[in-house]
C-alpha cells in the first residue's frame, strides 16, 4: 500500500538525500542506503508536504501478524531546522491524505530527539515506547578490539577463526553479484524452516541481487570474507549521517567456527575511518537477536516511538 506517488529511486538519490542529510537524525530507517534496501517490502513512497519531504510506508510488525498498516515517519527537514507551525502543518495534511484514502494515520521509528520536536508542534499527539524498533549502536572501536571480560567469548571465536582458517576480506562490488548470489542460495539452502518462510527468503533474494547490482549507485559500503576463494560470509552497510555507518546485512556460513566474528570485526575495521559509531538497527522483538545484539555490548540504545491522535 504506497500512500504517495513518488517511490524509492536511484535517480530520486540526490532529492532524497537532500533531506535524509538535513539533519542527524541517528535512526537506521533514515538513509538512502536503508530506504533503497528494504523499498519494496516496506513499500515506501514519499512526498514534499510544505516545508518538509514525508516519506510512507509499512510496518512489518504487523504485516506478520496478517495487518497491513500504512505509517508516516518523522518529517524530514532540508534546511537542518524545524519550525513550529509549518511542521504542524505538514502532519495534518498527511493525515488528510491518508485518511482520504481510509487508513489510520500514525508516526512511526521516530527517535527520541526528534519525538521532542514534533510533541511541541502537536501536542495532540499520544506517544506509545517502540522497543522492538531500538536501534543498537556501538563504538566502532569497541568492535574491532574486543577488549575485556565482556567480549571475551567473542575473541575466542575470532581468534580460532584466524588460526584455523586461510581467508580473505574483499570489498564487494557490483561486478561481483553472481558469487554473491551463489553465497546467499546457498545461505538460505541451509535453513531449516517452513515453506512460507521459504517463499520469503525467495523474496529476499530478489531483493538482494538487486541490491548487489547496484553496490555503487546506491552507496552501499559491502565486503566478504572468502575461503579457499569462495565467499562464505558478507555484510553490507551505508553511511548514516557524519559519523556513523549502518550495518544492514550480515550473513555468514555457521559451518566455520568464529565467522560470524570475523565478518563483523573485518567490517568494522574497513569502515573505521568515516564510522566512529556501528548502527545494527533493530532486533524486531525477537528474542534470540536481541540477546545477540545485547552480547556486543552496545553504547547506546536509540529510543524510538509511535505518535497516534486519538
Amino acid at each position: 500500500m504506497y500512500m504517495f506517488d513518488n517511490r524509492i529511486t536511484i535517480p530520486d538519490r540526490p532529492i532524497l538525500e537532500e533531506y535524509l542529510n538535513g539533519y542527524e537524525y541517528k535512526t537506521s530507517g533514515l538513509s538512502f542506503s536503508a530506504q533503497y534496501m528494504w523499498r519494496e517490502s516496506n513499500m515506501f513512497s514519499w512526498d514534499i508536504i510544505g516545508d518538509y519531504m514525508c516519506i510512507a510506508g509499512i510496518s512489518h510488525l504487523e504485516l506478520e501478524e496478517g495487518i497491513i498498516l500504512p505509517f508516516l515517519f518523522p518529517p524530514l527537514t532540508r534546511t537542518g531546522e524545524y519550525d513550529r507551525e509549518s511542521l504542524r502543518e505538514t502532519i495534518f495534511r498527511a493525515r488528510e491524505i491518508f485518511a482520504k484514502a481510509g487508513q489510520p494515520f500514525s508516526l512511526r521509528l521516530v527517535p527520541f530527539h526528534l519525538m521532542e520536536i514534533i510533541r511541541e508542534a502537536v501536542p495532540e499527539l499520544k506517544w506509545v515506547d517502540d522497543r522492538p524498533n531500538y536501534d543498537y549502536i556501538y563504538l566502532t572501536q569497541d568492535l574491532i578490539d574486543l577488549k575485556g571480560r565482556d567480549f571475551h567469548g567473542k575473541k575466542n571465536h575470532l581468534n580460532y577463526f584466524k588460526k584455523t582458517f586461510e581467508y580473505e576480506y574483499i570489498e564487494l562490488t557490483s561486478d561481483m553479484t553472481d558469487e554473491c548470489m551463489q553465497f546467499i542460495a546457498e545461505f538460505n539452502e541451509r535453513k531449516d524452516v517452513p515453506e512460507h518462510e521459504k517463499e520469503m527468503l525467495r523474496f529476499e533474494e530478489e531483493a538482494m541481487e538487486d541490491v548487489f547490482r547496484n553496490l555503487e549507485a546506491v552507496g552501499y559500503q559491502a565486503g566478504a570474507i572468502r575461503i579457499d576463494g569462495k565467499i562464505e560470509a558478507l555484510a553490507i552497510g551505508g553511511q548514516l549521517g557524519a559519523n556513523t555507518v549502518t550495518e544492514h546485512v550480515e550473513k555468514a556460513n555457521v559451518n566455520f567456527r568464529g565467522l560470524y566474528q570475523a565478518i563483523n570485526n573485518e567490517f568494522c575495521r574497513n569502515v573505521a575511518s568515516r564510522a566512529k559509531y556501528i548502527n545494527r538497527e533493530e532486533d524486531m522483538g525477537i528474542p534470540n537477536l536481541r540477546k545477540a545484539k545485547l552480547s556486543y555490548r552496545p553504547c547506546k540504545l536509540l529510543e524510538k516511538y509511535i505518535g497516534t491522535i486519538r
